[in-house]
């Protein structure tokens, strides 16, 4: 995929191809800034200066931008040895110091201890692609992406660029996944995004976070997640669109027309859409990030309806494809093991259903055991647990994936060619993919960034200004008993539950008695509850789980409270909460997915209209939620607030 720029187009980060004018047959081309800061190896061959990235002191093919992309990625792969080949089909974590130097230091956090040092992967693996979790400030970013490009250009046989990917960075809300660095733009969840409904914020949203992952090198999102939120107590709901399949559709095409544009190309951040063939029906909710749970349940008939936002996905070019590491259970002719190792889902169905040629990654974690602390972490072979490092990675490959998530195991892959059980010409087929990518993606003739801009970009006051606003529009007001709301800012006693009261003092009085109140004001988190299953794991602690409903003295302290003072209530969306004795005591009931209290505060005391819509339906009642259907969509019996709920003032 390209994207269709003139050939002397510049971009305003610099993450652009070479460029060239042709004039009287002679050709002159000119670096970009960047590289010619950055780059040790820039030649000139007759009338044309390149890099030379294998150091053999002519111009290679691969080297050329002129060149067809596909006569440059031959023209590599020809060159490339079979542990260089192998090293290309794994996406490592990578370690980002705080002084963005890229040498090995002690880790300072438990992400980063987490996290192997890039320069020891690209010398012992040949490791090409990594993925960042906590990282330094823009600038310091920039700089390390550039250190390591240049180490990586430097320091190997043939200069393959880096590809560095991320989970979101932009989320507003409190998901798991959302590796949010303070300094990007604040967002809703895409779960909010979804509550807008606007095709058209969709795309700026995903047009700014672009900006921002290419100022600092974060050339590929591990993203959108377009899966169906179609079980509600499934703790990964908030980093989807909903239950909805045409919403999800309509929001999956925009969001990778925002990163990716219309075709790939320089300027864009290639999304990696999960989790293929869709992750929403989990049974009970529980998730096969862990042992306690592993197969994936369609009651109701509907694996179907799941892979409507992956269509929609295909369409819009999306380039690659994540799938998820449940069990499809009693799906005829899909055997039951996890999606990866599973060749009817991604041969049969991905590759010649649906025609895909793109990347296939797997999710991170499903050859290897890990240990962290004194917690075991078993690889997520679900189905082939009982097949060995090797064999797992055969299967793998037989099943039709290009490239390993979170792991590091090259010597397996050679090993596994040199002994005849995959072929060479297998492996260049998934190596293909991944070249071609980094050359659509400008890589191989600009890998460098302009350092001396990324804080400018990142985060900057107008790109803060379009999330706080999407924030705004993304609150869903569901209840508003008498016109309580809009509230009159400056004239009343407040009392106020999990609110800044800095931020609130600039609406009205702030009170610390609710008898002293006009208007009580609070927000809440939907609930979670510790399973059985989860204990003794504290990354499975970081999962919400179980049921939805407030409960006990939790429960009793909302319900005195709404019947000392007239109260608004907002929750934080992130499952849907079932909530009926709370919103019939409200005077005013909403939801958020992901917003600031000076967001929401300027909602209430109507500087600001509510405009979201329920993505998701609100159950209500805990047996409605246990007696729905996994895969189906907003089917719980007499929900409280129907899917596409919302009120304006």
């Amino acid at each position: 995929m390209k994207i269709n720029r003139p050939i002397w187009y510049v971009a305003g980060t610099g993450m652009i191809a070479a460029a060239f004018a042709f004039s009287h047959g002679k050709v002159e081309n000119k670096l970009p800034a960047t590289v010619i800061a950055q780059s040790s190896l820039i030649r000139t061959d007759g009338n044309i200066t390149y890099v030379d990235l294998n150091k053999n002191g002519k111009l290679d093919m691969y080297e050329d931008p002129r060149q067809p992309i596909e006569d440059r990625i031959q023209d590599l792969l020809k060159k490339m040895t079979i542990e260089e080949k192998a090293g290309m089909m794994f996406y490592s974590p990578v370690r980002v110091n705080a002084d963005g130097s890229i040498e090995d230091k002690p880790a300072t956090n438990f992400l980063a201890n987490m996290s192997p040092v890039g320069i020891n992967e690209i010398d012992k693996h040949h490791i090409t692609h990594f993925n960042l979790f906590a990282v330094p400030a823009p600038d310091t970013l920039a700089m390390w992406y550039n250190r390591m490009q240049k180490y990586e250009q430097e320091k190997t046989r043939l200069g393959i660029p880096l590809t560095i990917a991320s989970d979101p960075r932009n989320q507003g809300g409190m998901a798991i996944f959302a590796m949010s660095a303070k300094t990007f733009s604040m967002w809703p969840d895409p779960l909010g995004m979804a509550a807008i409904g606007d095709e058209k914020e969709m795309e700026h949203f995903a047009n700014i976070s672009r900006q921002e992952y290419l100022a600092t090198g974060i050339r590929q999102g591990l993203h959108p997640q377009v899966d169906l939120a179609t079980e509600p107590r499934w703790p990964r709901i908030s980093g989807t669109f909903g239950e909805d399949a045409a919403l999800s559709a309509r929001m999956t095409t925009a969001y990778i027309k925002g990163y990716q544009g219309e075709k790939l190309g320089p300027n864009s951040v290639a999304m990696m859409t999960k989790h293929f063939p869709g992750g929403g029906p989990q049974k009970e909710g529980l998730d096969p990030h862990f042992a306690f749970q592993k197969g994936q349940v369609y009651p109701g008939n509907n694996f179907k309806y799941h892979l409507i936002p992956f269509e929609a996905a295909f369409k819009a070019g999306t380039a690659a494809i994540m799938p998820y590491y449940g069990v499809p259970m009693g799906q005829k002719d899909i055997p039951e093991v996890g999606f990866s190792y599973n060749k009817a889902i991604i041969t049969d169905l991905l590759r010649k259903h649906y025609h895909y040629d793109g990347v296939v990654c797997t999710d991170w974690g499903l050859v290897s055991d890990a240990k962290i602390g004194t917690i075991d972490f078993p690889a997520r072979a679900w189905g082939v647990e009982k097949l060995s490092k090797e064999e797992r990675v055969q299967r793998i490959i037989d099943a039709g994936v290009d490239q390993f998530g979170g792991e590091n195991l090259p010597d397996v892959i050679v090993k596994l060619v040199k002994e005849g059980k995959v072929s060479e010409k297998r492996i260049d087929e998934s190596v293909t993919r991944l070249l071609r990518l980094k050359f659509e993606l400008g890589l191989f003739d600009n890998p460098f960034v302009d350092e001396k801009k990324a804080a400018a970009i990142v985060g900057s006051d107008e790109f803060m200004k379009a999330g706080m606003d999407a924030q705004r529009r993304s609150i869903t007001l569901l209840k508003n008993d008498s016109h309580t709301l809009p509230l009159a800012p400056g004239k009343l006693n407040i009392y106020i539950k999990n609110i800044n009261p800095k931020i609130a003092a600039e609406y009205g009085t702030v009170v610390t008695d609710p008898k002293q109140a006009d208007i009580a004001i609070i927000r809440l988190q939907s609930p979670n509850y510790p399973i059985p299953e989860a204990k003794g794991n504290f990354i499975a602690g970081m999962f919400h789980w179980g049921d939805l409903d407030f409960k006990g003295q939790a429960l009793q302290d909302i319900l005195a409270l709404e019947k000392t003072v007239p109260t608004v209530v907002d929750i934080y969306i992130d499952r849907p909460a079932v909530v009926p004795e709370i919103n019939r005591n409200a005077k005013a009931f909403m939801v958020n997915f992901g917003s600031s209290d000076r967001a929401f505060l300027d909602v209430v005391f109507g500087k600001y209209k509510p405009g979201g819509h329920l993505p998701i339906e609100l159950p209500s009642s805990m047996d409605a939620v246990r007696n729905q259907k996994e895969d189906m969509p907003y089917d719980s019996k007499d929900p409280l607030y129907k899917f596409g709920s919302g009120l304006s003032y």
